[in-house]
């Protein structure tokens, strides 16, 4: 079987995309908190999102996500699907290829 070859400036790419529209594709359902209001990152935003029958509710500021659930985050597009999907570095990449 061969690798899944990734250069590098796809990973920057991946990296710099905003986590919301990462969410948007790899997410069942997803639903924007209509009574957030941000205390402190003003262009935060809180979202309700289903991914493969779990539950999250997630903050995004830009490539930035947090999980208000479990109090962990990241950023960038593969550290998003490792945490949702529960994949490595690897198995990550092979999902975004499909639809990123």
């Amino acid at each position: 079987m061969g690798r899944a070859i990734v250069d590098n400036s796809e990973l920057v790419r991946w990296r710099a995309l905003p986590a919301l529209d990462v969410l948007k594709v790899l997410a069942d359902h997803i639903k924007e908190d209509p009574d957030f209001i941000p205390l402190t990152r003003h262009n935060a935003s809180r979202w309700h999102v289903n991914v493969a029958g779990r539950e999250y509710e997630f903050l995004c500021e830009g490539p930035k996500f947090y999980d208000t659930r479990q109090k962990r985050g990241g950023g960038g597009a593969i550290d998003l699907a490792m945490y949702v999907f529960g994949l490595d570095f690897k198995g990550a990449v092979g999902r975004l290829k499909g639809v990123l």
